[in-house]
């Protein structure tokens, strides 16, 4: 199944579909893989982190650890995509993130679902 399947797409993970529903309308799971999950930790960076508290003292976001946290989430879901594709998936079902404090020294991010081989209807 190519990326023409699912009507397009262009980025590194074109050719796996990622939902966060149980299903695709128009597509039948054919094969249930099992869990994948792509993880990372990032620390902070000494300058983002002064940045940020003085930030915290007057509101507004914190660009430098948003930014931090984008690049975190994307690396964890390359990741998850990676994991499926090598196990033969060309979809992720149930899609999550879980974010998390790692030892007050960095956040954890972990991407995590159900890695599925679906068909269209």
């Amino acid at each position: 199944m190519g990326i023409e399947d699912f009507g397009g797409g262009q980025g590194p993970h074109a050719d796996v579909l990622v939902v966060t529903t149980n299903d695709v309308p128009g597509f039948r799971v054919e094969q249930v893989i099992g869990e994948v999950f792509g993880l990372t930790v990032r620390s902070r960076h000494l300058g983002s982190q002064i940045g940020a508290g003085l930030k915290s003292m007057i509101g507004g976001e914190l660009k430098g650890l948003t930014k931090t946290l984008v690049q975190t989430r994307n690396q964890a879901m390359e990741r998850l995509v990676e994991q499926a594709r090598s196990r033969g998936a060309n979809a992720v079902l149930m899609f999550r993130f879980d974010v998390s404090e790692a030892a007050d020294v960095g956040t954890e991010v972990c991407a995590y679902g159900t890695a599925a081989v679906i068909t269209r209807v």
